[in-house]
């Protein structure tokens, strides 16, 4: 009797695949999903950016019911930014500074104050690397209203796993492969685009809050007549 495994190429794969989704996640099924989502929504790092998005996709593309497994994700992901928002809402200016890294904060909240929804549905329809959890956490401390925060969130979530589980079914296990290379290939490039997205913001913003004050200041000196007569 040999002591070799009969078949060390299956071996291989079936290591290749657990180093990117573990293998007890996937006897879990629904359950295990639900939970990644949650944490991958919250402000508890996980390891792996996409993490649900990768076990999605893990699942159904080994015959797991979209049906079922779409809902689990988006219902995890709403809780876990629901808990962000939260924590962003009753913590303030002092859960910003906690948990949002001091090179991102000034340009996140500049664009949570000038573009409440996109700033909501962008990062939670865009993939890795794009940050999620520093625009939940200001949108909560912000203002952004629970039911507007819940809704615009909500409808990207169902977009992104929608899409994800559409390529499982179409694409089956080498879609796998292809979507875990391609996290390492365009991390950079997204990264750079959205914080292009992030300075044009930045700008328009600018330029917006100095033409306010600047029709201010007109509004100011007409409404004072000694003012506008050089008095």
């Amino acid at each position: 009797m040999s002591v070799f495994p009969a078949k060390p190429v299956q071996l291989l794969a079936l290591r290749k695949h657990s180093l990117v989704v573990p293998h007890w996640l996937t006897h879990l099924g629904a359950l295990g999903l639900f939970s990644v989502a949650v944490f991958d929504s919250s402000v508890i790092p996980l390891p792996l950016p996409g993490s649900t998005d990768l076990l999605l996709l893990w699942l159904v593309a080994h015959r797991g019911d979209p049906w079922l497994m779409v809902p689990c994700a988006v219902a995890g992901s709403i809780l876990g930014g629901y808990t962000t928002w939260q924590i962003g809402r009753k913590g303030g200016e002092a859960a910003l500074r906690r948990y949002v890294p001091a090179r991102l904060l000034r340009r996140v909240v500049s664009w949570v104050e000038h573009h409440p929804i996109l700033s909501v549905f962008l990062p939670a329809v865009l993939p890795p690397p794009i940050p999620l959890s520093p625009f939940v956490l200001s949108s909560g401390a912000l203002g952004v209203s629970r039911g507007r925060f819940l809704l615009v969130f909500g409808a990207a979530r169902t977009l992104r796993y929608s899409f994800v589980a559409w390529l499982g079914v179409t694409y089956g296990p080498h879609i796998v492969r292809i979507w875990s290379g391609a996290l390492q290939k365009w991390s950079a490039p997204l990264l750079w685009v959205f914080a292009g997205l992030l300075v044009v913001g930045l700008c328009l913003g600018i330029r917006k809050l100095r033409s306010q004050r600047k029709s201010g200041t007109v509004a100011k000196r007409a409404s004072n007549p000694k003012t506008a007569l050089g008095d």
